[in-house]
């Protein structure tokens, strides 16, 4: 019978004539065989042992977009994904049939998830944008019912009107043209620090009923836009690195960690002060008010609770809630328009034809009106934004090429099969590049990398696309509420633009788009404006 000492010398003996070469032979050999058979089962980019999609990832960086819309065309429209030791594992998509089915068809398997809650929880807390399931479900009908009444859209118009006229197109003139005049020489100025300012005012008008002044004349900080501003750079540098990294900072409070949570500090600290003061502007007397304002965080208020017998409100609304729902609406108006009107103005100084054809039709409905107003005093009407159909078609050939969220993601809640037969696990992530599903030829043609605003119209009328072929406002029940306020918020500054002034681009400059979830210009976009 064999004793333990018997055993002991076989592997002692084993091991000694087992080289450190022998070792390496055998990893080698075992990383080709991982590699020849990804390469045997996977259609789309290589995923390395151990390291997964990391070594592309990094080597397209800088060109991740037009990268990525290449490996989905090649790929035939979806391809697995894989982060280190299998991390952020998933599929990645860019094919209209497999979208509907993960954002409309299974959209109950389909949240946010988790992993994106988890990441923009400090700044939204339960706001519509990171909620899923009935809570999602509450605050999507309340703003539904809120943003579409007759009161909040003429109230937006009117605010929009006010703040174009009197703050952006005064921006304009005094730091450029009269700057030019004063130097002369052309001064230039970068037009999407502009517009940014200039939408975070608007959706900060029409959330809060606040103005924060980023569109004064000396465009100076604010610091509750700054602090939004850092708060959401901060919360998406969350989606860049392991869970771990910035878990660890936030338990130590150092580094991107420590400055988001002064940021999101600031941001809330305004966000309540402006509930609270509404609340109590809304509970005064009628008699010492002087207004009945209609800003979606007075209309929250008031919605269905009329006041009791002391004249107090009864909401069954609380100040977080409020406050979550308001941060939410200043984060999906602010840099979604801004972003989409500076690539559209590029567009316009590459394509002078289709700027041509959008001032013929902006003075074509002016001169509708009988009347010889000075451009410097006309305010576009509802009515004739409505008219405005080759510059809806222009806003939205920019938006087909430059979504201004190029990437969105959701999460499987339980093990699914997508309708090629591809199966998703519980827990992975299924990305829909909607910049990739703008630019494949498959589904918009071979032209699909022509800027070319005819493609939306049929006999002069304005034709919407499938929304899952045609994804900027997102698709399915989660279809953006907000989609009208932002064309009518686009179509008012382009053609309050247009009408006054050719946007010149300097050049010289590098035009990329900054690796964010949001496609901003990486550089902005430095401009001149030339009188009409």
């Amino acid at each position: 019978m064999e004793t333990p000492n018997f055993y002991y010398h076989i592997l002692q003996s084993l091991f000694t004539h087992i080289h450190f070469y022998d070792i390496l032979l055998a990893l080698l050999g075992f990383f080709l065989f991982s590699c020849i058979h990804e390469r045997l089962t996977n259609k789309g980019p290589m995923l390395w042992p151990i390291i997964g999609m990391v070594p592309t990832f990094v080597l397209h960086f800088n060109e991740i977009h037009e990268w990525n819309t290449k490996a989905l065309e090649k790929s035939e429209g979806s391809y697995r994904i894989r982060g280190v030791f299998g991390g952020f594992a998933g599929i990645m998509i860019a094919d209209p049939i497999k979208v509907e089915y993960i954002l409309k068809t299974k959209f109950k398997n389909f949240p946010k998830g988790e992993y994106y809650r988890e990441r923009f929880r400090e700044l939204l807390g339960n706001g519509i944008f990171n909620s899923d399931d009935d809570e999602w479900k509450e605050q999507r009908r309340i703003a539904t019912s809120e943003m579409h009444t007759t009161r909040f859209v003429q109230y937006s118009l009117t605010t929009m009107q006010s703040l174009v006229h009197d703050k952006l197109l005064k921006a304009c003139y005094f730091y450029v043209i009269e700057k030019q005049v004063k130097s002369s020489r052309e001064h230039a100025m970068d037009l999407q620090e502009l517009l940014l300012r200039f939408t975070f005012d608007n959706v900060c008008v029409a959330a809060f009923g606040v103005d924060p002044g980023c569109l004064a004349l000396d465009l100076p900080e604010i610091p509750f836009a700054k602090a939004f501003e850092e708060a959401t750079e901060y919360s998406l540098f969350r989606f860049l690195v392991p869970p771990f990294i910035w878990k660890t900072m936030r338990f130590l409070n150092i580094g991107k960690e420590r400055k988001l949570k002064h940021a999101v500090k600031t941001v809330h600290e305004f966000a309540e002060t402006t509930v609270k003061n509404r609340k109590a502007d809304l509970n005064k007397p009628a008699k010492l008010v002087h207004d009945d304002p209609s800003d979606l965080l007075s209309r929250l208020i008031k919605m269905d609770h009329p006041k009791n017998s002391q004249g107090i409100l009864n909401t069954n609304f609380s100040d977080k809630f409020l406050k979550d729902f308001c941060i939410s609406f200043i984060l999906a108006g602010r840099d979604t328009s801004s972003v989409a009107l500076v690539w559209f103005f590029w567009l316009l100084h590459e394509h002078p034809s289709v700027e041509r054809k959008i001032l013929h039709e902006i003075r074509e409905i002016l001169a509708q009106r009988g009347t010889n107003d000075e451009s410097g005093e006309i305010v576009f009407r509802a009515e004739e934004l409505d008219k405005m159909v080759y510059l809806q078609a222009a806003l939205s050939e920019s938006l087909r090429l430059y979504p201004s969220v190029p990437i969105d993601f959701k999460q499987a809640r339980e093990d699914d099969v997508l309708p090629d037969g591809m199966s998703i696990q519980k827990g992975h992530r299924v990305l829909y590049h909607v910049y990739a599903v703008g630019r494949i030829k498959s589904i918009w043609g071979e032209d699909c990398l022509e800027f070319k605003p005819e493609r939306w119209l049929n006999n002069g009328q304005f034709v919407s696309e499938n929304q899952f072929k045609y994804l900027v406002f997102n698709a399915g029940p989660r279809l953006c509420v907000g989609k009208k306020f932002a064309y009518t918020q686009m179509k008012m500054v382009a053609a309050s633009i247009l009408l006054r002034y050719k946007v010149k681009v300097v050049e010289g400059q590098v035009i990329t788009p900054k690796v964010t979830t949001t496609l901003y210009m990486k550089h902005g976009l430095l401009v001149t404006f030339q009188p009409r």
